[in-house]
């Protein structure tokens, strides 16, 4: 176990968007501030799972690619210099009897004045399709997200899914490939209406009351067969790429023996973004209270919310709203 004895004004548990941009407004803040995620790059799901995807509802850009969304945020946070470590999931949160937190991961101890936990939906893992000999062809033709849109030019692709993940790869791949086929199990899709209407206009094949049987092939992935699950009867589908959108299975983990108030998988916190532990703060889709929308841009308002209030909590001479950050000085 390695120790790092440096005291941090602020330590964010979580390198997703959420944490990204509560490590720059902690700059802002004066904070001496640290980042520690689980994942060997910042960026969380959007650059670990969806870097080709596009993100519609962030505010000042129509749409964004999320590796330029990633990027951007890093360049925004690191204005300020936050201490990053990466590879390092947290396994224990204590309070010492001075105040201060000790954070253990798996491989250094960590010290802190307050902690923001922006940890997105914890530790996540895509949900595998359920066909038969899907097991054989995953990473060989079936792929649960898409890191390089290019290298799928030309190939026959079918998408699985109804929600806003399995309509925007349909859309992306329209562009690359030969043929796309969108099935989903019911008429309805989770997407946002707007992406649903661009799917309907486009040239993408949607096949809806249908799901995947079954994956066969020789060498390689090759056809993809399909059931009707109104008249139960099948099709078959020349295939080269399947790309499972069933969502993800996700687990607060350790998180869950912190001694934090959660419900349905996520961290009560009120309107100060304040957990029940007094010096512990959480912001973006790890967090609920009522009403709470699970959007990039919604734990964008709340990360200001959580350091305005840690800075409080630390430094209590310190104002709580510091002014509009178009004031500031270059």
């Amino acid at each position: 176990m390695l120790f790092d004895n440096e005291l941090y004004d602020i330590t964010i548990v979580g390198g997703g968007p959420a944490g990204l941009f509560t490590a720059f407004y902690a700059g802002i803040r004066d904070a001496k501030t640290k980042i520690i995620d689980s994942l060997p790059q910042l960026g969380g799901q959007l650059a670990e799972l969806y870097p080709e995807k596009y993100i519609y509802d962030v505010a000042g850009f129509p749409k964004v690619l999320a590796r330029d969304l990633v990027n951007n945020l890093k360049e925004q946070a690191f204005q300020y210099n936050p201490s990053v470590a990466l590879n390092q999931r947290v396994l224990k949160l204590n309070k010492l009897e001075d105040g201060t937190f000790e954070l253990i991961t798996n491989t250094t101890r960590h010290l802190t004045k307050t902690v923001i936990i922006t940890a997105g939906i914890g530790a996540f893992t895509p949900r595998s399709l359920p066909a038969e000999n899907v097991d054989q062809y995953e990473g060989k033709g079936i792929h649960y997200f898409i890191d390089d849109l290019q290298s799928h030019k030309g190939k026959k692709a079918l998408v699985v899914g109804g929600g806003d993940s399995a309509v925007d790869y349909a859309l992306m791949l329209e562009e690359v490939c030969e043929k796309v086929t969108l099935i989903h199990r019911r008429d309805q899709f989770r997407a946002h209406e707007e992406s649903v209407k661009k799917l309907m206009s486009s040239t993408v094949d949607v096949k809806v009351f249908n799901e995947l049987k079954e994956v066969q092939g020789l060498d390689g992935l090759e056809k993809a067969v399909l059931i009707n699950n109104k008249d139960k009867s099948t099709s078959e589908l020349d295939v080269d790429l399947i790309i499972g959108a069933l969502g993800f299975s996700a687990s607060l983990g350790p998180i869950l023996q912190w001694g934090l108030v959660t419900e349905d998988n996520a961290i009560v916190v009120n309107t100060k973004m304040e957990t029940n532990i007094p010096g512990v703060y959480a912001a973006g889709d790890i967090v609920t209270y009522p009403g709470k929308v699970k959007l990039i841009a919604t734990g964008f308002g709340e990360a200001p919310t959580a350091v305005n209030n840690a800075k409080l909590f630390y430094d209590p001479a310190a104002k709580l709203h510091p002014g509009h950050s178009s004031n500031r000085k270059e």
